[in-house]
């Protein structure tokens, strides 16, 4: 396919597809789903060979934020039964994040629910990341606490954060219709922030919300202008309570279409398999990691995901193997002290949006998990 060849040639060279591309690559059939795969792979291989780098989420605050996203069981007026508690002392998130280590995680991503820290909540979580780091050497520090104000990425740096998430989640022409408390730009404006203190940006999206096919280039394209290290990619978990609860648009060629899609756009970017991957690639979660370089391991922030025991035998089964702490995860010209990447190609002009496919007959609800171990609870967590 004439498509596909140019697609792999440009990831090779680390050149931007047009928006036209990116979007064939969301229009291609089920018949080529595996010429897609094999396409995309060979661009993952290129920069990241066979290694797959495991993160292990804690939740450090979990529901009862003040924000509306639609998608989110921790949401203003969420009615979902989850866990709910306030801040983990430094002890037990440290515990919470050496059993993520102890299976094999690299890097542990520390969240709280909210709008965005107080400086107080920056001293609790600076003492949280030097109580992993003093007992899990090596291990990377991620830190995702909301919309960041002036001087707090500095002091996250400071106290050893190695990296922030943020999500910008969706386009920018559609972020009012899944959140209204806040807008694109103060997402926007925290991953700017992250990266002007020196930390390394985590930056992704949700599909699955409802979303066209232009809505997710778009996304990924403001992403790849962003130029994050690592770019998660979440599929929608429909959580029972919430607005988006009857949103299952997603069919595992769909998800898999998507992460082809991003690994087009991002060729050398850490593109991280991230939340609902149980959900909706089911069965065909290996073929993902043909696309995706990073996982996460366990559980999530309120559902759980399946066993560690089984993350890493897919991985083994799969021909694959988990990246080392001695491993640097970017490839060399990506790194702070290396080679710049080169300034990508003005994308061509917009091509039309693509119908949102039909939702699936049937809702795999049976597959919603509500987390109840862990962080927050007396039981042992799964990594």
């Amino acid at each position: 396919m004439d498509l596909l060849n140019t697609l792999v040639d440009k990831g090779l060279r680390r050149e931007l597809p047009t928006r036209e591309e990116a979007l064939a690559v969301l229009a291609t059939s089920d018949d080529e789903l595996l010429d897609v795969v094999a396409a995309a792979g060979k661009v993952r291989r290129q920069w990241f060979g066979r290694r797959v780098k495991l993160n292990y989420l804690v939740n450090l605050k979990s529901g009862l934020c003040p924000e509306d996203c639609s998608y989110c069981s921790q949401r203003l007026g969420s009615k979902a039964e989850i866990l709910k508690y306030t801040w983990l002392k430094p002890d037990d998130a440290s515990k919470a994040a050496a059993a993520g280590v102890a299976g094999g995680a690299k890097r542990v991503c520390l969240v709280a629910s909210g709008r965005g820290p107080t400086d107080k909540d920056v001293d609790r979580v600076s003492e949280t990341i030097s109580a992993i780091k003093e007992q899990n050497e090596g291990v990377e520090v991620c830190a995702c606490l909301g919309l960041l104000s002036d001087g707090q990425a500095e002091r996250l740096r400071a106290a050893g954060a190695d990296a922030y998430n943020h999500n910008l989640n969706t386009s920018e022409a559609t972020y009012g219709d899944i959140c209204t408390t806040h807008d694109f730009s103060d997402r926007v404006s925290t991953v700017q922030q992250a990266q002007a203190a020196g930390m390394s940006a985590c930056s992704g999206l949700i599909a699955g919300m409802g979303e066209s096919d232009a809505d997710l280039v778009d996304v990924v394209f403001a992403l790849r202008e962003l130029d994050p290290d690592s770019v998660p990619v979440n599929f929608l978990i429909p959580f029972e309570g919430t607005p988006l609860a009857k949103e299952w648009n997603l069919t595992p060629q769909r998800a898999l279409r998507i992460l082809a899609m991003v690994r087009f756009v991002c060729p050398d970017i850490e593109v991280r398999l991230a939340g609902g991957r149980e959900v909706h690639l089911r069965s065909l979660q290996p073929l993902a990691l043909h696309l995706v370089n990073s996982i996460f391991l366990g559980d999530y922030l309120t559902s759980e995901g399946q066993a560690g025991k089984d993350d890493l035998a897919m991985i083994e089964d799969a021909g694959f193997e988990v990246e080392g702490t001695d491993t640097t995860t970017l490839p060399e010209h990506r790194r702070p002290c290396g080679e710049q990447v080169a300034a990508a190609p003005e994308a061509d002009a917009e091509a039309p949006a693509a119908t949102v496919p039909a939702p699936s007959d049937e809702a795999r609800r049976d597959l919603v998990s509500v987390r109840r171990r862990g962080a927050g609870t007396d039981l042992p967590p799964n990594a």
